[in-house]
């Protein structure tokens, strides 16, 4: 059942075009809070508000994470829409050039990860965590999207598993910082949902051993489900990292 809209809860979702940002969005807007979508695509953002229904509170608003301009304005149009923030979903990314090795990698497709992973989740942590300090009641959560990347790699994927690694330092640095504010800080490490990100896991992906296997999937909502109750424990409570991944997924004993 919907919230009140003088009772519901502000969230932003980046990446909420498709995947894993769209199934928390969905989710969360289904279950009463105002979300606001940020993407590069406006075209699949709408897509996203179209499918959360007439009756939910949404704000689509196009935005490149990696653009400082466009993040402060993402932030500002939150706060004149819903007049708080209450979560940040840092969800944007990007796997960059799938398969090549670190010597073949262009840097243009190093920087382009770098910018979008890691600066960019810094950009809208930066922002939400100015809000949440500032608005009254003083406080909120930010999630940032980490993966079964943040722990161990796959072969040929430096840049995307170099900017996981960071996201972790970011999330500890980020949740010791937020404490004087009532700003809690996680991470969801997520291993093989089902996206169009991982679409090639069906038909087999390069092991460590130099082998091609097929892997086992997960239903996004399942990640999606785990968010959200992390962004509705109180400000007293915080799940620093979780790990939701399919269940017989090479995670442990990767390698």
């Amino acid at each position: 059942m919907n919230a009140s809209a003088a009772a519901r809860k502000t969230a932003v979702v980046t990446g909420a075009g498709s995947g894993i940002g769209r199934s928390v969005a969905l989710t969360l807007a289904a279950a009463g809070w105002s979300v606001a979508l940020a993407g590069r695509r406006a075209e699949t953002l709408a897509e996203t508000a179209e499918l959360a229904g007439p009756d939910a509170s949404v704000l689509v608003v196009r935005t490149d994470v990696t653009s400082p301009d466009e993040v402060a304005a993402l932030f500002t149009a939150v706060r004149d829409r819903f007049g708080r923030l209450d979560l940040l979903f840092n969800n944007a990314g990007t796997f960059g050039p799938g398969g090549v090795a670190v010597e073949d990698l262009a840097y243009e497709a190093w920087r382009h990860v770098v910018d979008t992973n890691l600066n960019g989740a810094f950009l809208c942590a930066q922002a939400a965590f100015r809000q949440m300090k500032e608005q009254v009641p003083q406080g909120g959560r930010i999630i940032n999207n980490g993966s079964i990347s943040a722990h161990v790699p796959r072969p040929n994927s430096v840049a995307y598993t170099a900017t996981k690694h960071a996201m972790t330092g970011l999330t500890k640095s980020l949740s010791l910082d937020g404490r004087p504010y009532r700003i809690a800080v996680g991470q969801i490490d997520i291993g093989n949902a089902a996206t169009d990100m991982t679409s090639a896991m069906t038909s087999g992906v390069r092991q460590a051993n130099g082998s091609l296997s097929v892997e086992p999937v997960m239903d996004a909502a399942d990640v999606a489900r785990t968010v959200l109750h992390m962004a509705e424990l109180p400000l007293e409570a915080n799940v620093q990292f979780a790990t939701v991944m399919a269940t017989t997924m090479p995670y442990i004993g990767r390698g």
